[in-house]
């Protein structure tokens, strides 16, 4: 029998009186909450199930627009009232560049310097741990808003939770000798990073509004967002404000956006609006969000470098680190174990060892000797492990290597490596296809079947988000690695060390070690020694930073 059109209607009704009644019911989980902060009164909402305060789309600086665009971010104004908290800021300008990201920001805005609390505190809290969490997308796309990064799961572990939206692309990271000019840190570009830079300084004042404890903040992020860490890390504007630091795949060391001169960076600015047909910044100023958006996007960059300004970041991180400049607190950081295809390195050649050998010959005219050495290539099975080895390290696992071993041996602190290795469960949905950043992306092309971990995979099981990403068959073995992961974290942000819980014990490592100990994140979690650290070896001398 058809149904009839009145049919259709009444079950549309009671469909949505249904939804509507569900959210109402999880509404009433919720009461407002209010907390006083440097500039004025926020509200945000108090789960009662959950037992956490939840305050999204905090400002911490001056909405970055008109005269303030390209100029290091500025201190909040006083507000009078009430300021609502319980919607996520706008995100940062960016073009989808990754379709795979799950945004809940509202909207997209210039006026986008807006962070999110998650914390567990009563009445009668404070100094509970802080951890500030910077996310990835290569400084051109990202949101503190996406499920992987929600704070609420790792708040419930008695950390308060912040998570930071920061500028992006041309508007994050232009540098140009009109804006040096301009600034009375005679430099330009780094906008993004002094966006974080301004939330760790907002954190430092106001977070004991939260429960949290000024002293005792660890940063964390994931590739970019890991980049983040080790720049913060290093920057002198930035190292006495944080306490510990977790890296998961990325570090700015050659080849990963490591920084560029700052004159380099203004004649790469100024060579950029030139072509574009503008010669001064005050007509770049004059420009709508739409016409900079167009103007980059049309320019087909991917980003702009950050910069050697001698302010924030005043020479190289091999170089700070080695003069013992850094920030002198506990690191932990790691890479997952097949970051990026091995068809990253053989573009389009097919897995045969002389496709291989022709590849690294290629790449390595002068060191192929040894690269062959180094990586096992007698049939199609070793060639695809090699060339997944040779892509990952080449994108961001040598970077991440070289910032941990510059720690360990130009500091006292700690420093924990681990390498995540457990493999993803299926899709539900055979339509959706797994993307770089991490999420999915509905009809895409079908990648090779993975090997290993590949990049930002780990991002939901370290901060304990599997429900939260409900497009993969999660099985109990993924919530169980999850629950060791995110144990880890949560036991180095309450002490700077991971250990706890009656996990498997994981030791640091020394800066003389040959075989350094990594905890290798899987199924059965377990501490191994490294024996592939030739490999790191080899592109220490081959990207130049071995000292």
């Amino acid at each position: 029998m058809k149904p009839t059109s009145k049919l259709v209607g009444i079950f549309s009704m009671v469909l949505l009186i249904g939804i509507s009644t569900s959210l109402i019911a999880q509404n009433k989980n919720s009461f407002e909450v209010q907390a006083k902060v440097k500039n004025g009164m926020i509200a945000g909402s108090y789960d009662t199930k959950t037992g956490i305060q939840k305050y999204f789309g905090i400002p911490f600086a001056k909405p970055p627009v008109g005269e303030l665009r390209w100029k290091a971010p500025q201190p909040l104004d006083n507000w009078t009232g009430v300021k609502e908290t319980n919607k996520f800021g706008p995100r940062a300008v960016q073009a989808p560049v990754f379709g795979d990201m799950d945004f809940k920001s509202d909207g997209i805005s210039e006026d986008c310097l807006y962070l999110n609390v998650w914390t567990p505190a009563d009445r009668n809290t404070k100094d509970l741990p802080v951890l500030v969490y910077f996310y990835g997308g290569g400084f051109v796309a990202g949101d503190g808003s996406e499920p992987r990064y929600n704070g609420e799961a790792m708040a419930q572990k008695g950390i308060v939770v912040v998570t930071v939206n920061y500028r992006l692309n041309i508007f994050g990271f232009l540098a140009h000798p009109g804006l040096s000019a301009e600034a009375p840190y005679k430099a330009s570009g780094n906008y993004g990073l002094m966006d974080q830079l301004a939330s760790l300084q907002w954190v430092k004042e106001n977070i004991s509004a939260f429960g949290g404890d000024p002293k005792k903040v660890t940063i964390a992020g994931e590739s970019a967002g890991s980049i983040s860490v080790s720049y913060q890390m290093a920057s002198p504007l930035a190292k006495d404000l944080i306490a510990g630091a977790i890296g998961e795949s990325g570090a700015g060391i050659n080849p990963t956006m490591a920084p560029t001169p700052l004159a380099e960076a203004e004649k790469m600015g100024a060579d950029f609006a030139a072509q574009a047909g503008f010669n001064s910044i005050k007509e770049l100023r004059a420009l709508s969000t739409k016409d900079i958006y167009d103007v980059y996007n049309e320019s087909k960059r991917f980003g702009f470098p950050v910069v050697m300004d001698g302010y924030f970041l005043p020479k190289t991180l091999p170089e700070i680190f080695e003069a013992k400049e850094q920030a002198m607190v506990p690191l932990l950081a790691g890479w997952n174990s097949a970051e990026i295809p091995g068809s990253a390195f053989m573009q389009g050649q097919s897995y045969t060892p002389d496709a291989f050998i022709a590849k690294v010959k290629e790449t390595y005219p002068k060191d192929y000797e040894e690269v062959l050495s180094l990586h096992p290539h007698a049939d199609a099975k070793e060639v695809e492990r090699s060339a997944t080895h040779l892509a990952a390290d080449r994108f961001i696992a040598y970077s991440t290597w070289k910032w941990l071993d510059l720690h360990a041996k130009n500091s006292d602190q700690p420093v924990y490596r681990y390498l995540y290795s457990k493999l993803r469960p299926p899709l539900k949905d055979a339509n959706l296809t797994p993307g770089l950043a991490g999420g999915t992306i509905k009809g895409g092309p079908k990648g090779p079947e993975a090997i290993g971990a590949p990049h930002a995979c780990e991002i939901e099981y370290a901060m304990g988000n599997l429900p939260l990403v409900d497009v993969f068959a999660w099985t109990a073995e993924d919530y169980t690695v999850s629950k060791t992961f995110m144990n880890y974290f949560a036991n180095f942000i309450k002490t700077g060390n991971p250990n706890g819980d009656g996990q498997a014990e994981w030791n640091a490592m020394k800066g003389t070690d040959t075989t350094p100990p990594v905890m290798v994140i899987d199924t059965e979690s377990k501490l191994v020694k490294a024996n592939d650290d030739a490999r790191y070896h080899f592109h220490d001398k081959s990207y130049g930073n071995k000292k």
